[in-house]
């Protein structure tokens, strides 16, 4: 009998983050063995992670590794799970972020750290969950759990108004999925009892129902990604989050939201999607332009890094929606890599602040002097962010503007401003903080990188080379996905009429 992968990478971090529960001892010893175990279970997620990759066959374009168990039979309600090109690599970005948020976490996390790992173990399974779903409602469950741990996470272990960015994230979020659901069940009663995806994705809506399903979904999505204007949630929720929260918020969290267009918007509502991708297209470059000019104002880093990821995320919604090959996966590989990027950039902010407690831009300075490791490593991913050839994102976001192009030429013009933006202030921000005279005398005492955060930043680092240099390894994953959906869908979008109805909208929105 073959080991159900996708089931095992479930309920791994589950069973994990419950025995941990199960441990006695005085605190101290409580502690330690709470950071091994949990340590120890995203490690061996992470392995089977692996086994599913390698078990993955890039040239079919299909589901894999499909799982299928009766759940509510009296509701057609079922158990099924499977992976394609599209899901796989968030699967692997998650069991790969896990285990570097416990070692992020290792001592900057001193109270109840027993439920802090539990929590991030069990967030954890909930996101692979929603990766994994083939079914609407097991869908639906997932993407509602995962609210609660991160929750938690932000409400106990955050900064000093983390009660207001926990409460602001849970409401923004569980808004929109309200409206999800909605319909969810307008689809299961249409589709004559089904909440099969793949089933769903294979029926004709009528144009003017679409247009209803895919505003109920875009409002569920949208907040997720997010796009503006409804990306004020997340700002507060990095700056009062922990450092591994905001790593596995900006890794993984965000990508939720632009998978769900690609699971479901582009599929299932083709016609929909095709109609307002003229509004995606002028939200997609408002979020590029505006979120970029709003980083150039930043005092605080991580607020820096949390607009920055709204206006790179902005790239993987215009891809998204333009609809061709080249820009979808552009838009999937931008995804990886902004987890990537985004997740090294916040730990990096980790760094200083667990020494000298502050993210004020204006007390750093010179830390090139005390630190060359720590400036070395935030070079490589300040031109990663960048987008400097060689590095990651400059083959995601070289695809998206290549494939966008073909059908949305004043979109993705607007949107090269953003790389020059997205230019100023990272580079603007490593000029500050690293180069120049030490002017603080906390600086000058500033120890370089220990090995532990050598070693959570070791993979980061082979993935920013490996993947920009050498593409294909994700591109070939997602390939013939991406392909198959464009091809059964027939995503064709008419040039003129999008180009009139997004400059009427920017015309408006400017007024």
């Amino acid at each position: 009998m073959d080991l159900p992968l996708l089931s095992s990478l479930i309920c791994v971090p589950l069973i994990g983050a419950a025995f941990l529960f199960t441990m006695r001892g005085d605190k101290e010893t409580v502690d330690r063995n709470a950071r091994q175990v949990a340590l120890w279970t995203a490690l061996f997620n992470l392995a089977l992670a692996v086994v599913a990759w390698m078990s993955f066959d890039p040239s079919l374009g299909h589901m894999q590794m499909l799982e299928s168990h009766p759940w509510i039979e009296s509701f057609n309600i079922n158990y099924n799970l499977g992976v394609d090109g599209i899901s796989l690599p968030f699967v692997l970005l998650t069991a790969l972020l896990t285990p570097i948020c416990i070692l992020v976490s290792w001592t900057s996390i001193t109270k109840q750290v027993r439920a802090y790992m539990a929590a991030f173990l069990a967030l954890e399974a909930f996101v692979i969950g929603v990766f994994c779903a083939l079914d609407f409602v097991l869908f639906y469950v997932f993407w509602e759990a995962m609210l609660i741990p991160m929750f938690i996470i932000i409400g106990v272990w955050g900064g000093e108004n983390r009660v207001y960015a926990a409460i602001k994230f849970f409401l923004y979020t569980f808004v929109g999925s309200v409206l999800m659901l909605i319909a969810m069940l307008y689809m299961y009663q249409a589709s004559g009892g089904s909440f099969d995806i793949q089933h769903l994705a294979t029926l004709n809506f009528a144009p003017e129902v679409q247009k209803w399903l895919w505003l109920a979904l875009f409002a569920a999505f949208a907040v997720k990604v997010p796009m503006w204007p409804v990306h004020t949630w997340l700002p507060d929720a990095h700056v009062q989050a922990p450092t591994a929260g905001s790593v596995i918020l900006a890794g993984i969290l965000l990508k939720m939201g632009a998978y769900g267009f690609l699971r479901f918007s582009l599929p299932m509502l083709p016609e929909a999607s095709a109609y307002f991708a003229p509004m995606v297209f002028a939200l997609s470059v408002i979020a590029i332009i505006y979120t970029a000019l709003v980083a150039l104002m930043q005092t605080d880093i991580k607020k820096l890094i949390a607009y920055s990821s709204v206006s790179h995320m902005g790239f993987v919604t215009l891809g998204i929606f333009a609809g061709t090959v080249e820009s979808i996966q552009g838009s999937i590989m931008q995804m990886v890599n902004h987890g990537v990027v985004a997740a090294a950039l916040f730990m990096l902010v980790g760094v200083v602040y667990d020494r000298m407690h502050t993210r004020d831009i204006a007390k750093f300075g010179g830390i090139v002097n005390t630190m060359p490791v720590y400036a070395l490593v935030f070079m490589l991913f300040t031109m990663a962010s960048v987008g400097l050839p060689g590095t990651n994102n400059f083959v995601g976001e070289f695809l998206i503007l290549l494939g966008s192009y073909k059908v949305a030429q004043m979109p993705t013009a607007l949107a090269c401003a953003g790389i020059v933006l997205g230019a100023c202030y990272m580079l603007w921000l490593y000029k500050r903080m690293v180069f120049g005279e030490i002017k603080n005398a906390e600086v000058k005492v500033l120890t370089d990188m220990n090995l532990r955060e050598k070693i959570s930043f070791a993979p980061l680092i082979i993935l920013a080379l490996l993947l920009g240099l050498v593409p294909a390894l994700m591109l070939d994953m997602s390939a013939k996905s991406v392909q198959a959906m464009v091809d059964n869908q027939k995503l064709k979008y008419q040039l003129e009429p999008a180009e009139l109805a997004l400059a009427t909208q920017l015309k408006g929105v400017t007024k």
